[in-house]
């Protein structure tokens, strides 16, 4: 009796989709746990840097819910209203924390000019501090564990949330020098100044996230390390001689990469599209989760990029014989179409 096959591996756009749920769910958790003991502390010591922290907690929750279901909506399935995916939701989760964590920043260095005109004693020191030194150990614990998932899966809604919850770890430092401060030292001022640190984090914090979230909005380019990668795998067939119009951008954990390559026009359109493949397969074997749309040029018959005008470095050849199986990816006049776009996701 034969033993039944083993089940086929997950693809790594699926495992990598796996553990940003799994990350995102222990997010939701981390940031309930942590709302329930800093509010606590600030009823038993009316601290403004445990009610900075408090105010910053509900934030990261809210933060981590808009994650959880971002990286859910993200990893369904293009269709026929979303030919590429739907992976920029992550982008614009990282857009909805950066807006929370202003928010957070702007109320928090508030309250703390505040408390610096009108000091208030901090009291019941020592349950604030075991509060935040607990906060600190569990924040110090998610942390790590987002670093481990973004090896994995790079989401940026996650590495948006792992930088908010850094922010925090920083800030939870902060504040427990000003609960000792303000309940040991007899110096209140001291954690409204605490306070106000944590303000001026938060917001260096959120202007990060916000860029890197408009990057991924605006399609800016992948590191010139991962474009380089790709034309030196590409370029590794001798049969391709050169690669222009090279585009890349990324669509949530997916990199989109779009070329032009140089081939012998004498080639069949067989022989073409093996090569073709061929450097696909290249490709993704240093990026798996890629999505690549490689297309072929007779080489020196290169259609300049749209917008520029034609330069003609050699006469036109003498256009083929119908009987002939010579590749031309480039003809001079196409005739209009309405069919749908050809690509991975039609």
């Amino acid at each position: 009796m034969t033993s039944p096959a083993p089940p086929p591996a997950p693809a790594p756009l699926e495992d990598a989709h796996l553990a940003t749920r799994r990350i995102t769910r222990l997010s939701v958790g981390v940031a309930l746990v942590l709302i329930a003991l800093k509010a606590f502390a600030l009823g038993a010591s009316g601290s403004v840097s445990i009610l900075a922290t408090l105010a910053d907690s509900v934030l990261d929750l809210v933060a981590s819910l808009a994650t959880f279901f971002a990286v859910r909506w993200a990893a369904a399935p293009a269709d026929e209203h979303h030919r590429y995916g739907r992976g920029k939701g992550e982008a614009l989760a990282a857009l909805v924390q950066a807006g929370l964590v202003f928010a957070s920043a702007v109320f928090i260095g508030w309250e703390g000019i505040q408390r610096i005109f009108d000091p208030r004693p901090v009291t019941s020191g020592a349950w604030a501090t075991g509060v935040v030194i607990i906060s600190i150990a569990i924040t110090a614990w998610l942390v790590w564990m987002q670093t481990q998932a973004l090896k994995k899966t790079g989401s940026m809604a996650v590495a948006g949330d792992r930088a908010h919850y850094a922010a925090d770890l920083a800030a939870n430092l902060v504040v427990l020098i000003g609960v000792i401060s303000g309940a040991y030292l007899g110096a209140p001022g001291l954690d409204a100044a605490a306070g106000l640190v944590v303000a001026v984090w938060l917001f260096w914090g959120a202007t990060g996230m916000l860029k890197a979230a408009a990057d991924h909005l605006l399609d800016r380019a992948v590191p010139e390390s991962d474009r380089n990668m790709i034309t030196q795998a590409v370029l590794s067939d001798a049969r391709i001689s050169g690669v222009h119009q090279l585009r890349t951008r990324m669509a949530g954990q997916v990199m989109m990469v779009q070329m032009h390559v140089d081939l012998d026009p004498d080639l069949t359109l067989d022989a073409a599209h093996a090569i073709v493949v061929e450097a696909e397969t290249r490709v993704l074997s240093h990026y798996p989760t890629a999505d690549i749309l490689i297309h072929a040029d007779p080489r020196g018959r290169v259609r300049p990029p749209v917008g520029l005008p034609a330069k003609t470095t050699e006469p036109p050849p003498a256009a083929p014989a119908a009987s002939e199986s010579t590749i031309d990816a480039e003809p001079r006049a196409a005739a209009p179409t309405t069919a749908p776009p050809k690509g991975p996701w039609s």
